[in-house]
């Protein structure tokens, strides 16, 4: 077995083991809700109405704000679309019943987390020019995350890499347009 599949293999095996204890958690009934509303935020209405608000608030740098993380989710979109035909990985979903999640996934593969990646991009593009704005933002982009994870719909490593591909989008796209 090569190094890269050696790591592979790991990551592998810990995201397994991850998943298989948070299936079966019966989760309690806020963890539940707030998890779903999550998701649902992630779904792109929380980041329309930020980036309407940022408009409508933002002063000077609002039009640049929008371009930046607007064009951070865009190329995001298109990064995991690309990557999720390449990596062809199940979801967690497929693997294992989940004990209480019913929601259907937006589409057929795990890796790497779109809803993730778009959360960091927009959330941390929009930080960047609005520094007071980053730990509101930030919580919303970790919970999208967490509950892609608690809802059986990803495993870590498809939030981890979707994080960082998001902070690395939203960091480029502030290069460009600032």
């Amino acid at each position: 077995m090569t190094a890269h599949q050696s790591m592979l293999h790991f990551i592998a095996t810990r995201d397994h083991k991850i998943m298989r204890k948070v299936n079966k958690w019966p989760a309690p009934k806020w963890v539940r809700l707030w998890a779903i509303a999550a998701t649902r935020a992630g779904d792109g209405w929380l980041w329309y109405l930020t980036g309407l608000a940022v408009l409508l608030f933002g002063g000077e740098d609002r039009f640049t704000t929008i371009a930046a993380a607007g064009s951070a989710a865009l190329v995001g979109v298109g990064i995991f679309t690309s990557i999720k035909k390449v990596s062809g990985r199940k979801r967690p979903c497929e693997i294992e019943p989940h004990c209480w999640a019913t929601l259907l996934p937006p589409d057929q593969f795990s890796f790497p987390s779109g809803h993730t990646i778009t959360a960091f991009a927009v959330a941390v593009g929009i930080s960047l020019f609005y520094p007071l704005l980053l730990a509101g933002l930030l919580f919303c982009a970790l919970s999208i995350a967490v509950s892609r994870i608690l809802l059986g719909m990803h495993f870590l490593s498809d939030v981890v890499v979707g994080a960082l591909i998001g902070t690395g989008l939203a960091y480029g796209s502030y290069y460009v347009f600032a």
